[in-house]
C-alpha cells in the first residue's frame, strides 16, 4: 500500500539537466574571445606586471571555456546528436585542445583557433535545437 502512495504519478524525460534555453556556447565563446583579447593585447603591451596579471586571467578564462564546452559535450549533447554528428565527439576534443593550446600561449592565432572550434559546436548546437 505504502509503495502505490508513494509511486510516481507521471512519468517524465527531459532531454537536458533542466528546461531547454540554460545550454548555449555563447558562454564558451565569449570566454575564448576574452582568451584572444588578452593575447593581443599582451602582445602590445611590455610592462612585465601587465604580462603576469594578463596571463593569470588568460588561463582562468581558458579554463572557463573549457568547462562550458564539456557542460554541453556532457550535459547537453545526446546519442541522438552523436548519431547525426558522428565528427561532434571529435570536434570537441579539437576544441578542448585548441583551448588548452591557447590558454598555455600568448599567441592570439591560438585564441582564433578555439575560437574557430567553438564556431563548429555553435552551429551543431543550433542545428540541434530546430529538430
Amino acid at each position: 500500500m505504502l509503495s502505490r502512495l508513494f509511486a510516481p504519478k507521471v512519468k517524465v524525460s527531459a532531454h537536458c539537466d533542466l528546461p531547454c534555453g540554460v545550454y548555449d556556447p555563447a558562454q564558451a565563446r565569449i570566454e575564448a574571445e576574452s582568451v584572444k583579447a588578452i593575447q593581443e593585447k599582451y602582445q602590445a603591451n611590455d610592462d612585465p606586471h601587465y604580462r603576469a596579471r594578463a596571463t593569470v586571467i588568460k588561463e582562468q578564462r581558458a579554463e572557463l571555456a573549457k568547462h562550458h564546452v564539456s557542460v554541453l559535450w556532457s550535459d547537453y549533447f545526446k546519442p541522438p546528436h552523436f548519431e547525426k554528428y558522428p565528427e561532434l565527439h571529435q570536434l570537441v576534443n579539437d576544441t578542448l585542445k585548441a583551448l588548452s593550446t591557447a590558454k598555455g600561449s600568448t599567441d592570439p592565432k591560438t585564441g582564433q583557433d578555439a575560437l574557430d572550434h567553438i564556431a563548429q559546436i555553435d552551429k551543431i548546437f543550433w542545428e540541434t535545437k530546430k529538430g
